[in-house]
C-alpha cells in the first residue's frame, strides 16, 4: 500500500494506484470457504463432478474471490499518511465476469476513481478494482470498493 499525503491522493483520481502480487486459489481454500459459508455446490467442492462443467474442474466461489479483495487491496491501494484506521465502507458495484478455476492465480489491479472529504478527519476513497486471473483474458471480477480513512487532527 502506498502511503501519501491526502493532497497528493486527491490529485490521483483516474490513475492506477497499484497491482497486487499474484495469489493462488487452491482447493483447500475453496473447501474452507465452502465450510464457512455452507455453500457446498458441487462446482466448488467435487472435482469429479466438476469435470462435466464448462471449466472441467472446480471453481472458486465468487464471494471467495470478493473476500480476498481486502487482502489484495492492501498491496494495490493507497492510504493517506498519518491515518489512524481504515474501514471497509462497502461496495457500490460488483460484477463477476469469469470463473476462477482451482489453482489459478489472481491479483488486484486498482484505480482511484473518487476522493471525498467527509469532514472530521474522515476521507472516503472509491477505487475500481479489477481482479485479474493469470493467463485469462477476461477478469474474474470488477468491483467499485469504498474505504473510509480516519486521520486524527485533520479538518
Amino acid at each position: 500500500m502506498k502511503i501519501l499525503p491526502i493532497e497528493e491522493i486527491q490529485n490521483m483520481v483516474g490513475q492506477q494506484t497499484g497491482v497486487s502480487e499474484w495469489f493462488e486459489v487452491d482447493q483447500s481454500r475453496i473447501d474452507q470457504f465452502a465450510e464457512a459459508t455452507n455453500d457446498h455446490q458441487f462446482i466448488h467442492i467435487d472435482p469429479e463432478a466438476a469435470k462435466s462443467t464448462p471449466w472441467g474442474t472446480t471453481i472458486a466461489h465468487g464471494f471467495l474471490t470478493l473476500s480476498l479483495l481486502s487482502y489484495m487491496s492492501s498491496e494495490a491501494g493507497l492510504a493517506p499518511e498519518n491515518f489512524a484506521m481504515a474501514i471497509n465502507y462497502g461496495l457500490d458495484k460488483v460484477r463477476f465476469i469469469e470463473a476462477v478455476p482451482v489453482n489459478s492465480r489472481i491479483r488486484a489491479n486498482s484505480t482511484l476513481i473518487e476522493v471525498q472529504d467527509k469532514k472530521g478527519g474522515r476521507w472516503l476513497l472509491k477505487s475500481s478494482v479489477t481482479i485479474e486471473i493469470e493467463n485469462v483474458e477476461k477478469p474474474a471480477a470488477i468491483i467499485e470498493a469504498l474505504t473510509m480513512f480516519v486521520i486524527p487532527d485533520s479538518n
